[in-house]
């Protein structure tokens, strides 16, 4: 039936896995959106479903994924379960043909997602991944500034994005088995897929260091401190480190792009809040060498951004996408393609070397 309702204004939702990041931030923005409508949700556990039904005005609660895929009434579920619940609960949802928005990473292992997708296309259901910061304000602003090469060429990146996350018994984040890394599984993903998006450039070679540092193993089996070096298909040399042993309290979320016309300083432009600032210098017209060095005249413009909600605007580009066949803006194989640079700087990581991805 989900097919055949095409034609409705409302794309018709069921949540699997609708604690955590949905119930923080995917659920209330999803209410925010004008093309969609909640009618499920999925927890283990049939009281804390109750309670998330209730919450936010759903149909229906369930306690386990085939019975929302079963509803009649949905027409596309989104999936924030951890990620080694991935595979096996995308291609369930195939089956039912249900279309898919799916948290990062799509799977365990790259070969794993392209599985995925592979399935999905058969069966004749869309698939997109969960980079809702492609949709942040200033990540648009920064796009379509470098697009415009207000930079000049882009030479350099670098993006630093950590939280602290000490041991948790329990936490699926904190195991290799279930999660597939740490930091960088988790976070990286995001900055990797955001300097390839704004830039408009694909990462060939990637260098890393990952380790544990602050938090005991062997509980804690997954690094708590990366770092990735990128060479980009021009050259360019990005940077990206991610943490999960910095205080929230010190923290300060960056992306920043150098270029050979100017630059873009973001700060705090990254996260779960469409928010934080965006200084730019552009530059008309390039000077001779100054060997004073000072920067007196650095400080730059700061940008303005209609800010909003990343969530809903994720929820509203894949249901438009769906109810009026549009191209996906974040297909899911954008996913699978960072998740293959992650395993390349895992192995380039494991080997000291750098590797061609």
């Amino acid at each position: 039936m989900g097919k055949g309702n095409r034609q409705m204004k409302k794309l018709r939702w069921g949540v699997i896995g609708a604690g955590g990041i949905a119930d923080r931030r995917t659920i209330p923005g999803m209410m925010l959106a004008r093309n969609a409508e909640l009618v499920a949700v999925m927890e283990l556990q049939m009281d804390h479903a109750l309670r998330l039904r209730d919450k936010y005005g759903a149909k229906r609660a369930y306690d386990n994924e085939e019975a929302l895929l079963a509803d009649p009434e949905v027409d596309a579920v989104y999936i924030a379960t951890p990620i080694v619940c991935h595979a096996r609960q995308a291609k369930l949802a195939a089956d039912y043909k249900k279309d898919i928005l799916i948290e990062k990473p799509l799977a365990m292992t790259s070969a794993e997602g392209q599985e995925v997708i592979d399935y999905c296309t058969s069966k004749g259901v869309r698939i997109a991944a969960g980079f809702m910061m492609r949709f942040g304000a200033h990540v648009m602003n920064m796009k379509k500034a470098i697009a415009e090469g207000k930079i000049g060429i882009p030479v350099s990146a670098y993006s630093q994005f950590t939280l602290w996350l000490p041991y948790e018994e329990g936490n699926w984040r904190q195991c290799k088995a279930k999660a597939g890394g740490g930091c960088m599984m988790d976070m990286a993903v995001h900055c990797i897929d955001l300097v390839e998006y704004i830039s408009g450039m694909r990462v060939t070679h990637v260098g890393s260091f990952n380790e544990k540092i602050a938090f005991p193993e062997p509980q804690y089996d997954v690094e708590d401190t990366s770092t990735l070096l990128m060479r980009m298909e021009n050259g360019a040399q990005f940077v990206i480190q991610t943490n999960f042993n910095i205080p929230d309290e010190v923290a300060k979320w960056r992306l920043e792009f150098f270029g050979t016309k100017g630059r873009l300083l973001g700060e705090n432009i990254i996260g779960q809040i469409d928010g934080g600032t965006l200084n730019a210098v552009f530059i008309e017209k390039n000077l001779a060498y100054n060997s004073e060095q000072t920067h007196n005249d650095d400080k730059g413009m700061d940008m303005s951004a209609e800010f909003g909600n990343m969530y809903t605007r994720e929820i509203e580009s894949f249901s438009d996408s769906i109810l009026f066949s549009k191209p996906l803006e974040v297909p899911a194989q954008d996913a699978v393609h960072v998740q293959h640079i992650m395993e390349t700087a895992y192995k380039s990581g494991e080997e000291r070397r750098i590797l061609k991805v």
